[in-house]
């Protein structure tokens, strides 16, 4: 999902990406400038509340079933597991292709795929982005592997500070100790290595390998899997942290739905002229995926001098400056833009 997503395209651009020339971000068909800061600080709430409601009640799953290392180290051992022989060698020549493809996704993020497959060895910015960005991503997968997750992630060291007696976690039945095969298979298959036996421990990531490694031995004795998930899902907590991130899902959206089509800003120039001449400078966002055609007028008596048709490519933005001339004395000029289904009038000062 992630690598295909920038090739998505809504309204003739990618469905999520940052362009920084224009520092505006592409978000499935509307785009959203450097300026509208307030969205930027909603999302960034959005997905603290969800981080902190997943993992209040679910525990590591992100980090056992979701996180794209996860995913990676797991294809990557899985097809070197079929050889039976060589299996470091094989999964790091495997993990080779792999963090490639993460290293030019993450460029896809910002400069689109096509573009970036015709400048990947062209461009000297990209290139270079591209190649340190293999050569991390491959060191770490190949070499740090589980590791980060138990020593360096920030996230796995949060979880820790959000877990309570209820949340979802792979715990083992000391109570059936006696019972135990004592075979280790929970051990051998534990991805971070560490023994779900001795109890807890801070450095599971919730992958639940070692229940189904105990599960293929014990139901051969009609007995159920001594390691297995433990904790309530539905609580009070549920609900009122779900509400929180729901409410904050439907502000976020309820903002970017609300944002008009035409953003239109306009201040005077502090410049010398003669009097009853003002200078304005204008600047127009289209936030739509269309191009506009817009008319500059004025409903007051005055005299516009500049450029009066004005065209609006989609995710655009123009700025120019305009005289406004008026014969008699005013203390307020508006200025409207008009077209397209489009009017909207600017109140600014006239000296």
């Amino acid at each position: 999902m992630l690598t295909g997503l920038p090739f998505l395209t809504v309204k003739g651009q990618s469905a999520f990406r940052f362009d920084i020339p224009t520092l505006k971000l592409y978000f499935f068909g509307s785009a959203i400038w450097i300026r509208e800061f307030y969205l930027i600080l909603a999302a960034t709430l959005f997905f603290l509340l969800l981080i902190t409601f997943v993992t209040a009640i679910f525990g590591r799953i992100w980090c056992g079933w979701l996180c794209p290392q996860t995913v990676l180290l797991d294809l990557s051992q899985s097809i070197a597991g079929v050889t039976k022989k060589h299996f470091k060698t094989i999964q790091r020549l495997f993990l080779l292709p792999l963090s490639a493809l993460v290293a030019i996704t993450m460029i896809w993020y910002f400069v689109p795929p096509a573009e970036t497959m015709r400048s990947l060895f062209v461009s000297p910015t990209i290139t270079a982005f591209f190649l340190v960005l293999w050569l991390l991503l491959y060191l770490e997968l190949a070499f740090l592997g589980r590791g980060f997750c138990t020593s360096v992630c920030p996230y796995a060291m949060l979880q820790n500070a959000l877990f309570d007696k209820d949340t979802l976690v792979i715990e083992y039945d000391v109570s059936r100790d006696a019972t135990c095969l004592r075979c280790d298979a929970c051990v051998q298959v534990c991805p971070v290595g560490i023994d779900i036996k001795k109890g807890l421990d801070s450095a599971c990531i919730g992958c639940a390998e070692c229940i189904d490694a105990c599960r293929a031995l014990s139901e051969k004795r009609g007995m159920a899997p001594f390691p297995n998930y433990k904790g309530r899902i539905v609580r009070r907590k549920t609900y009122w942290l779900g509400s929180a991130t729901a409410t904050a899902a439907l502000t976020l959206f309820l903002l970017i739905w609300s944002r008009p089509a035409v953003d239109f800003l306009v201040i005077r120039d502090n410049a010398p002229l003669p009097a009853g001449l003002n200078r304005y400078s204008y600047t127009i966002y289209n936030n739509s995926g269309k191009p506009l055609s817009l008319a500059l007028s004025s409903p007051d008596p005055v005299t516009l001098i500049g450029e009066h048709a004005l065209l609006l490519p989609p995710f655009a933005a123009i700025r120019g400056r305009i005289l406004v001339k008026s014969i008699g004395k005013l203390e307020h000029v508006g200025l409207q833009i008009s077209g397209g289904g489009i009017s909207i009038i600017r109140e600014t000062g006239f000296l």
